[in-house]
């Protein structure tokens, strides 16, 4: 028995994203640990080995990130040579655009 009452279902095949946005709030949990707290609930236990779950999670995922290994001036010269390559495509997209290639009559 958990002194958590609510009931959480798993979204991950519908919307991965929302599960990984839920993934990173330490908030329920530690809401959860003040509640067991209050009640002088045997659970407490449980309810931290959940948050020391979570935050080594976290931790494997963020050092799983790309660019984690960078420095701060490198990821820097990197993001702006990619925002310069999203630009340089875009003019170009607008320049095609323009060609009116793509103004083809619809058939009646």
């Amino acid at each position: 028995m958990t002194c958590n009452p609510s009931v959480k279902t798993n979204m991950a095949s519908a919307v991965p994203e929302v599960e990984e946005a839920e993934d990173y709030s330490f908030l329920p949990i530690i809401h959860d640990i003040i509640k067991c707290m209050d009640k002088d609930s045997p659970d407490v236990l449980q309810e931290l080995n959940k948050l020391k779950t979570k935050i080594q999670e976290a931790r494997e995922q963020i050092a799983a990130m790309p660019g984690v290994d960078m420095s701060p001036a490198l990821q820097e010269s990197k993001l702006r040579m990619l925002r310069e390559q999203v630009q340089t495509k875009n003019q170009l997209l607008q320049k095609y655009k323009s060609l009116c290639m793509f103004d083809i009559p619809k058939p009646s």
